[in-house]
């Protein structure tokens, strides 16, 4: 099974990236997701949002490339993933 690395950069009090916390974690279920979650307050967080072009979090990298910001869309990510993985054995 190929394991998807996510990087999910997130702001303190920030709904949509509580939302996005919630949608990677249903995903999981379904997907091998290495999910890593960095901070746009700290340097490493500010350095990804200028890399990656993300305007405002959340921010979502996958395999280290941009993949989305603002609200993540649960079926646009599941589209994503079946194109570069194969789902977790039920």
């Amino acid at each position: 099974m190929t394991v998807v690395r996510v990087t999910l950069l997130t702001a303190p009090d920030c709904e949509l990236c509580e939302h996005a916390k919630a949608v990677l974690a249903r995903i999981g279920r379904d997907y091998d997701l290495e999910v890593a979650e960095c901070s746009t307050k700290t340097e490493e967080g500010k350095e990804f949002m200028v890399r990656h072009r993300v305007p405002f979090p959340p921010g979502v990298l996958i395999d280290g490339e941009a993949f989305s910001y603002g609200r993540l869309s649960e079926r646009k990510l599941r589209r994503e993933l079946a194109a570069r993985a194969a789902p977790r054995d039920s």
